[in-house]
């Protein structure tokens, strides 16, 4: 019997919603929680290798059991393309070159061994080897290419939700007048992780980056639950009809499956849009404003001593409103300078937090700048959750960060 599920519109949706999951919660465990990079890599693919090790010995398809790996495979798919960019420096153009070229291997050794790529025969311990490699490196690829996209090519994520659903629009025609079922299913496949990581940041990201300001946690709840109900009537399917007839009773069929696939993306609008309408605009769309900056270190337009100063627009950056982050790292940086170490050490996990859930709306602005910012925010955190914390250490990297945020902050 297939270990798989059938290819319908609500497959499409769940799998469309566990990307977003996948990302968010492995940022969550790795930024607000604190378990740092490392930690939640290694974490995450312990959990993985024990749920496909359920997976494979499981008779026959069981919906909860192979969407929870989908989730898993996600996450860690999704480390496996930052380990190589933020860790090695992998350039994304290189890391979407590589990946594309070992999933074409996968997919060769695949038809090679099995004679075939159907996505209906995965039956045997082998081809479902096959299935899960594939799959994991279609999250690994679809990360890069969407990461390629959105930042490196500075298009952002409201023009990514266009640019993959366009394409996958195009892929689903492209099925419909006689290509391949699974040349087609593949390219879909790749194409939903980037089109549902552009939908996630089109949710959490604030309203001053185009966003509708949900933030990760609201939205990711709306997506699990919305999950939960799919996988659990398709659970239901399963067992009263079994995989191959995906509920051909009075309660499935393919014509209840869009209606519930189209059920599930309405409430996502609908409560997406409800609670992005209870937040309101930020302070960026009023004009004229101040922003906070170190004494110490006057910002352009700024005489010395002064502790606000009428923002100006820099012509040297397009990250816009920095007003935030420089808050933070003013109220950081007092606390360090009345060796308040431990304060200062809890006080930065709200810049930590702040920055990393920004990251989808600032990084394609200025990608550059970005990277600065990035590493010397880095410096602040290292400086202060040393061992043996220096006093003299953190106040240098503090004035640094605050320096190049006054710098960069634009209008």
């Amino acid at each position: 019997m297939t270990k798989v599920p059938a290819i319908t519109a609500t497959f499409w949706v769940i799998k469309v919603l566990s990307t977003t999951i996948g990302e968010t919660f492995a940022d969550y465990l790795t930024v607000n929680v604190g378990l740092g990079p490392l930690v939640t890599d290694a974490l995450m693919a312990a959990v993985l290798v024990t749920a496909l090790v359920v997976q494979f010995r499981t008779r026959k398809y069981t919906p909860w059991i192979y969407w929870l790996c989908v989730v898993l495979v996600s996450i860690v798919g999704t480390q496996i393309t930052d380990f190589f960019t933020d860790t090695l420096g992998v350039s994304l153009y290189l890391s979407t070159t590589v990946f594309a070229v070992i999933l074409a291997v996968v997919f060769l050794v695949w038809h090679r061994q099995e004679h075939t790529l159907a996505i209906t025969s995965i039956d045997t311990p082998r081809r479902e080897a096959f299935y899960w490699g594939a799959i994991l490196t279609t999250f690994a690829l679809g990360t890069a290419a969407g990461d390629l996209a959105t930042e490196a090519l500075s298009l952002g994520f409201r023009n990514g939700v266009l640019i993959f659903g366009g394409l996958i629009a195009a892929t689903w025609i492209a099925y419909k007048i006689g290509f391949g079922q699974v040349l087609t299913f593949w390219i879909a496949y790749v194409l939903t992780r980037p089109l549902g990581a552009s939908v996630g940041d089109l949710l959490t990201q604030d309203k001053q980056f185009g966003g509708l300001a949900l933030g990760a946690s609201a939205t990711s709840v709306l997506f699990f639950a919305v999950i939960i109900v799919l996988v659990a009537r398709e659970q239901m399917l399963v067992n009263r009809h079994g995989v191959a007839e995906k509920g051909s009773g009075p309660a499935g069929g393919l014509r209840a499956d869009y209606v519930w696939a189209g059920g599930g993306l309405v409430v996502v609008a609908a409560v997406g849009l409800g609670l992005s309408a209870t937040h309101s605009d930020t302070p960026e769309s009023s004009g004229s404003s101040t922003v906070v900056v170190d004494p110490g270190v006057p910002a352009p337009g700024q005489s010395a001593g002064g502790v606000t100063a009428t923002r100006k627009a820099h012509p040297t950056t397009r990250l816009g409103d920095l007003r935030t982050f420089a808050t933070i790292v003013t109220d950081v940086k007092d606390r360090v300078a009345h060796n308040d170490l431990s304060g200062g050490r809890t006080r930065i996990k709200d810049l930590e937090v702040a920055w990393d859930d920004a990251e989808a709306g600032l990084k394609p602005r200025d990608a550059g700048k970005w990277h600065q910012l990035d590493g010397q925010i880095d410096d602040a955190l290292t400086a202060l959750r040393a061992a043996n914390p220096s006093q003299s250490t953190c106040a240098s990297t503090l004035a640094t960060l605050l320096t190049t945020l006054n710098r960069f902050d634009g209008i």
